[in-house]
């Protein structure tokens, strides 16, 4: 299968209900307008109904400190265990929906639940991002997010990898004058 995969700690929670952690590796960018992230999960997993009753969720961003963290949560079922307590992770306060983020991850993107398309042994959700929080030190001062400086990690054939080192930037190889790249703009959160 396609590897090397993002790895992500996806928050969720029923209405009412306490927030739960899944480590997803089959996640991605799946458009850009409107933003929307696309997260594969088994219907067997206790936080595929979190995501359906609560339509909506948290893709996480985990660096190389929370990689211990981020696999207890993919072994871990939150039918049994508070993942938030056991691991010592911080509920980070949404802005745009109602299931909190991890304070310790430098980035966290809020999606409201768009789509569910059922896959066969997963299911796509397909989440619109109404909101980004990020670590204030990943900004520069012309404010482009340095994911670089983050220390991100990988998944690649049930083992978890530190990203490399810089190759280039997409269209690095045809270009001929160096021309400044458009920055997104981001919301900034915790130091």
């Amino acid at each position: 299968m396609l590897a090397p995969l993002p790895v992500s700690m996806v928050t969720c929670q029923a209405p009412g209900g306490k927030p739960n952690i899944i480590t997803v590796a089959w996640a991605g960018t799946v458009c850009s307008e409107p933003p929307m992230l696309g997260i594969a999960v088994r219907p067997s997993r206790y936080s595929f109904n979190l995501i359906r009753q609560g339509k909506a969720f948290v893709v996480n961003v985990p660096t190389i400190e929370l990689t211990a963290a981020t696999d207890s949560c993919g072994v871990w079922s939150g039918r049994n265990v508070d993942k938030f307590k056991r691991l010592g992770l911080t509920p980070l306060p949404s802005k745009t929906v109602d299931v909190p983020g991890i304070a310790e991850c430098p980035v966290s993107l809020e999606c409201r639940l768009r789509h569910e398309i059922p896959l066969g042994s997963h299911t796509l959700f397909l989440g619109e991002v109404m909101g980004v929080q990020v670590t204030a030190s990943l900004l520069d001062k012309d404010g482009r997010l340095a994911l670089e400086k983050a220390g991100l990690i990988a998944f690649a054939h049930g083992g978890y990898y530190a990203l490399g080192k810089y190759l280039g930037y997409f269209g690095y190889s045809v270009r001929k004058n160096k021309r400044s790249r458009a920055v997104p703009r981001t919301s900034t959160r915790h130091a």
